[in-house]
């Protein structure tokens, strides 16, 4: 009996390791199927030295096209939503009802005032009548007619409240965010919505000093969008900066009206002025440029790192972009495959 025991415990370890080494053996095989990414690999880019570039009698200035509202809508009742009438992307007019926040309290209440207003009228008349004919002194009087004052501004606070329960759009836009539900419990000041308006864009320009007087209020300008080529759109210059940033560029902000809303906020933009000089600069090629241009950024391979690094930008014309300060001659640039980088990327190029 011990012996049997003894063969069976052997076949069950023989059989156990067996398939400890089969599964071990299958790991390895799928393990050698899936791709892990190396991190650390380096990536193929395409980096160049800035160069010296002359801007002709055009002169171009780059932005970002910015709506010309756009607010976030808050709650001043406390209560549950019981009607909401709109969703992400609808487009609403001003003064359109978005919610509903749950009134029911609060009409109670009213209608529970009314009912004691109606009774200190009945009484100030009452009142009245037994004053004049001096059966009762007149400061019970001047009581009951202090009650019924600060009645009628508990009315006036209740009905601030009930009308605080209707949502409405202040003006006319498209809902870019819908940050509550049906059903949500919202308190005073609490976020609901954001509401963009545009109709009207703003396109904010970086203009070096020695260009900002050829810039008056209200002077028209062509206006062009990167996402059509052969289009120009007429804007107005609304704003001029009255004080410059540290590489001496001036802010100018340009309105362009958008009633058939073919711009878009978030697309780049231009405007070009005619010059009666051309300028000759540093300069990068517009493809290298990184982010938004209100903070225009580059990739500079150093020593094998691609190093996310800003830049002051000044004039631009469809291939170039001039440099105020933020980059130096001998810097390389990386004019392709940023779309794969991140800062501090290891980075190769081809030899």
């Amino acid at each position: 009996m011990n012996k049997r025991v003894i063969i069976i415990s052997i076949i069950s370890i023989g059989l156990l390791a067996l398939i400890i080494v089969k599964l071990m053996a299958n790991k390895e095989e799928v393990a050698g199927k899936i791709y892990i990414h190396d991190s650390t690999a380096a990536i193929l880019v395409e980096d160049a030295l800035p160069t010296i570039h002359t801007f002709e009698s055009s002169l171009s200035f780059l932005g970002t096209f910015e709506p010309i509202r756009q607010n976030t809508i808050g709650s001043d009742a406390q209560g549950k939503i019981i009607k909401l009438e709109i969703q992400e992307g609808d487009r609403v007019n001003a003064g359109q009802l978005l919610a509903k926040i749950d009134d029911e309290m609060i009409l109670l209440q009213l209608q529970n005032l009314e009912v004691s207003i109606e009774g200190q009228e009945k009484d100030d008349e009452r009142y009245s009548n037994l004053a004049n004919n001096q059966v009762i002194p007149g400061v019970q009087l001047e009581k009951n007619k202090l009650g019924l004052k600060a009645s009628s501004i508990q009315k006036k606070q209740l009905m601030k409240q009930l009308k605080s329960t209707s949502v409405l759009a202040p003006f006319s836009g498209v809902i870019t965010k819908k940050l509550v539900d049906l059903g949500s419990v919202v308190g005073g000041g609490l976020p609901l919505f954001e509401i963009t308006d545009v109709s009207k864009l703003k396109l904010t320009v970086n203009v070096p000093e020695r260009d900002i007087l050829k810039f008056k209020l209200n002077q028209t300008v062509q206006v062009a969008a990167d996402i059509y080529s052969d289009r120009k759109f007429e804007g107005k210059v609304s704003n001029i900066s009255v004080q410059a940033d540290k590489s001496h560029n001036f802010k100018v902000q340009i309105t362009v009206e958008n009633g058939k809303q073919e711009l878009m906020a978030g697309m780049y933009g231009s405007i070009s002025l005619s010059n009666n000089m051309s300028t000759t600069a540093l300069a990068i090629p517009r493809s290298a440029l990184i982010g938004s241009t209100k903070n225009p950024q580059v990739y500079l391979n150093k020593n094998g790192k691609a190093i996310l690094t800003s830049f002051s930008a000044g004039t631009s014309d469809g291939d170039f972009i001039e440099v105020i300060s933020g980059i130096e001659k001998s810097d390389r640039i990386i004019v392709k495959g940023q779309v794969n980088l991140q800062n501090n990327s290891n980075v190769k190029t081809k030899k």
